[in-house]
């Protein structure tokens, strides 16, 4: 059986087959919503159901709440129709043309900024373009059928390999065998086959608004991608970046972002530390990074945020800002990192 889904806004139409979620369903025909972890863990994908029933499968509280479920609340990623429905959702402009590939890439190098993060690089095969949005990200294809998703941390115009951070979850599926905590090891020279570019957390051009990026660890990697792309693209929004850590080792590519303030124009780094211990000896912000941006920012109707790392901070920025900052809801575009750890069934 087959329902036919309708936006309310554009009056889009596709269809969703009995064994797909509107997400699966809508990006098969072309149809680009936003999303971002895809295991209804992070709330990027909620819409409202304006007419017709869906029924959702395994999602986390924080991304969609039972409140929200009585009210029409629904998440793509998660959601199966049990009628046709009516959808009131923004669609997401910029994507539609990219296709997306599984391909394999070779490890060129692993560098370690920092105890726990190490930054991959990805050489592809010699004749292939591989075209994302600064911003997106691919998932890892794993032998048993598991995927791990990464954002990549280079612009789409930068001659070379695939830039990607990783920050060790220990236990981690993934991040333990490019750790060495598990055998085998991820070394240089090794295969690995990826699917992608995946996402909506890109640059919005046809806005002009000055732009806040607030990163949370290894969610400085699309944020990265991003500004890179607006330097080689030649625009020059007002742009200030908040990145927050536990200690000042978790901002393990600070020299980076402060010759940025030096070298771009209208340009603002704000680097933000919850816990620093004495020995860390440090001088700069502290507190949760979310409100140090709304400590400098108590209005933000006329800003544009996109905010990239744990789940926590990017639900707490997306509420807070919306009901404290008076920032627009559709001015607001997020990726959380999530894990399995994310994911709480109802």
């Amino acid at each position: 059986m087959t329902y036919q889904i309708t936006l309310k806004t554009s009056g889009k139409q596709f269809t969703v087959n009995q064994d797909e979620t509107l997400l699966e369903a809508a990006l098969r025909q072309g149809i680009n919503l936003p999303y971002g972890c895809k295991n209804g863990a992070c709330g990027s994908c909620k819409a409202k159901v304006v007419e017709g029933q869906v029924t959702h499968g395994q999602h986390s509280e924080s991304a969609l709440s039972k409140a929200d479920e009585t009210t029409g609340g629904t998440l793509f990623c998660c959601a199966h129709p049990q009628s046709d429905l009516l959808i009131e959702a923004r669609e997401v402009q910029g994507a539609s043309d990219i296709a997306i590939r599984k391909m394999p890439c070779r490890v060129n190098v692993i560098d370690r900024p920092s105890s726990d993060v190490a930054i991959l690089k990805l050489q592809l095969p010699a004749a292939e373009r591989f075209q994302f949005l600064a911003g997106q990200y691919l998932e890892f294809l794993l032998k048993d059928g598991q995927r791990r998703a990464y954002s990549i941390a280079n612009a789409p115009d930068q001659e070379g390999p695939l830039e990607l951070h990783i920050r060790h979850l220990p236990g981690g599926l993934f991040t333990d065998f490019v750790f060495g905590t598990a055998t085998p090891a991820l070394k240089e020279k090794d295969i690995l086959r990826f699917e992608g570019p995946m996402g909506s957390f890109f640059l919005r051009e046809d806005s002009k608004k000055p732009i806040i990026f607030v990163a949370a660890g290894t969610g400085f990697a699309p944020i990265k991608s991003i500004i890179e792309q607006m330097q080689a693209k030649k625009i020059h929004r007002p742009i200030e970046l908040y990145w927050g850590g536990r200690r000042p080792s978790d901002l393990y590519l600070d020299d980076l972002c402060k010759a940025w303030q030096n070298d771009i124009p209208n340009f603002r780094y704000v680097p933000v530390i919850s816990d620093a211990l004495v020995e860390d000896a440090w001088g700069g912000r502290t507190g949760f990074v979310h409100q140090a941006v709304m400590a400098d920012h108590p209005n933000m109707k006329a800003l544009q945020v996109y905010a990239c790392g744990a789940p926590v901070m990017v639900n707490a920025a997306r509420e807070d800002f919306s009901s404290k900052c008076d920032l627009p809801e559709e001015e607001f575009f997020a990726d959380s990192f999530t894990s399995a750890a994310d994911l709480v069934a109802n």
